[in-house]
């Protein structure tokens, strides 16, 4: 039951009003550095600094750490001079499908979502490209704290399934 201040007789309004003053100074002296949007309060889980790039459409997109923006900018820049093409974000990967086991219980499906995919030409065995033919890469931007079991287990059945190495940045 909360009580309002008007309410309360001019005395204890007086009074109410100081404590919630000094409280608020209290706060303001010992506020902590705004964190991004959606972060824990104690900070991001792996230090990063979530990052946004305006396109020349005027759209944002938003990028989970500037590594990845930077890898972004460089991946872009090979696209508009024709090095690769197709350039992709956050692309999901079916890795396992969802299914009922034996009791009825509802198993979800196993998905990897990777940072960027792209289209680039094929190696010629002599060293050269013939540009006719293009393969597709999968990129994850990876740092050492990043690359969990979790990530390690996907990229194994990306592997496996797809046949698809993914390139660490």
């Amino acid at each position: 039951m909360a009580i309002d201040v008007k309410d309360l007789p001019p005395a204890y309004q007086e009074q109410a009003l100081r404590k919630l003053m000094k409280r608020a100074q209290q706060n303001q002296r010992v506020s902590l550095p705004s964190t991004a949007e959606g972060a824990p309060v104690g900070g991001r889980k792996y230090h990063n600094k979530p990052t946004e790039r305006v396109t020349a459409a005027g759209n944002v997109l938003r990028f989970d750490s500037q590594k990845e923006a930077r890898r972004y900018d460089h991946l872009k820049a090979l696209e508009q001079t024709g090095q690769i093409r197709n350039l992709r974000m956050q692309v999901d990967f079916t890795l396992q499908e969802a299914y009922t086991d034996g009791a009825g219980r509802r198993v979800r499906a196993i998905r990897y979502k990777a940072d960027f995919t792209y289209m680039k030409p094929r190696d010629d065995p002599w060293g050269e490209y013939d540009g006719s033919f293009w393969v597709m890469v999968v990129e994850d931007v990876k740092s050492r704290a990043t690359r969990t079991k979790e990530y390690i287990m996907k990229r194994k059945l990306m592997k496996e399934r797809f046949n698809i190495d993914i390139q660490e940045v």
